[in-house]
């Protein structure tokens, strides 16, 4: 196994997971349209992931030296999360007719609040944990070796991602105001989900 193929499957796992709408890119995505303090939330938001994600690679490999059962039980329990995870999205695709319509009519935020709401969204969010040190940390097992260069993967989708959502939501503002753009956002993402829970259990 070569470092590119930990690097992309590392990428790939954490922009599958990032990609799922939730409070935290929500906000990211209103501050976007509103076009406020748009750098400094974007950063924000990533460096917290990087934080997340290294810890989570890390620990897992220092945790998997002393214990290997630890492998397969996170392995099938990440799959397991995953499917789950797939389910809702595809759930949402089905029944949920939610949209973001943002008028623009709040009052600006000062960056401190900004940060703080922005903070809030990211560390006190229970799934942050399950997605980056949980189940990156737990996926990162499989690439011995390479788990550096899984979790450079890894950081750099939060990076890419959170910046484009940012940037690009000028362009994503009315889009996303209709409901049907949302469900091909959740069939996309329950796809993706599906997949990488596929290639933990084969």
């Amino acid at each position: 196994m070569n470092v590119y193929t930990a690097l992309i499957a590392g990428f790939s796992l954490g922009f599958g997971l990032i990609l799922a709408i939730g409070a935290q890119n929500a906000f990211v995505l209103k501050q976007g349209i509103r076009n406020q303090h748009v750098f400094w939330i974007c950063l924000c938001c990533a460096c917290s992931d990087a934080a997340l994600i290294v810890a989570g690679v890390g620990g897992f490999a220092s945790l998997m030296a002393l214990y290997p059962w630890v492998d397969p039980l996170t392995r099938y329990a990440g799959a397991l999360f995953l499917l789950v995870y797939a389910l809702l999205s595809f759930k949402d695709a089905i029944f949920d007719d939610a949209s973001m319509d943002y008028s623009g009519d709040e009052q600006p935020q000062s960056l401190r609040a900004a940060l703080l709401i922005c903070l809030a969204f990211t560390w006190l969010n229970p799934h942050v944990y399950l997605d980056t040190v949980v189940l990156i940390g737990s996926v990162s097992t499989q690439y011995a070796g390479q788990q550096t260069w899984f979790a450079l993967g890894a950081v750099i989708s939060s990076f890419v991602f959170f910046f484009a959502l940012g940037y690009g939501a000028r362009y994503l503002g009315p889009l996303f105001a209709k409901p049907r753009a949302w469900r091909y956002l959740n069939v996309f993402v329950g796809s993706t989900m599906l997949a990488i829970a596929l290639s933990l259990l084969l």
